[in-house]
């Protein structure tokens, strides 16, 4: 399972992790957030101890989804050493995310 990443520990987990981290931004109302939200748990599982994987409630952590600029959802940002190195916006298939995330591995 994908953590769940917010406003109070995004530093820690995400911009401070020594592995790549794929951060999904959602909401519960948005449809293909929903279609994403089981790959991105897929994937959470498959790269266990290779790479962190999470999603952000939009609607709940306002501050992260500003500061990066999430106009569109779902927006699927990739991170290495604490920056963004690629994102991904709207639902794509698994392979898609998947070879984003191998590319930092």
């Amino acid at each position: 399972m994908a953590l769940e990443i917010t406003d109070a520990n995004f530093e820690e987990v995400v911009l401070k992790s020594d592995k790549p981290v794929l951060v999904d931004f959602w909401a519960e109302w948005c449809g293909p957030c929903r279609m994403v939200g089981p790959v991105v748990d897929e994937i959470s599982k498959e790269y266990e101890g290779k790479a962190l994987v999470g999603k952000v409630n939009v609607d709940n952590n306002p501050q992260i989804s500003t500061q990066f600029g999430i106009r569109n959802i779902p927006a699927l940002l990739y991170f290495k050493n604490g920056e963004v190195v690629d994102k991904q916006v709207g639902a794509v298939p698994k392979s898609i995310l998947a070879g984003k995330l191998d590319k930092q591995l």
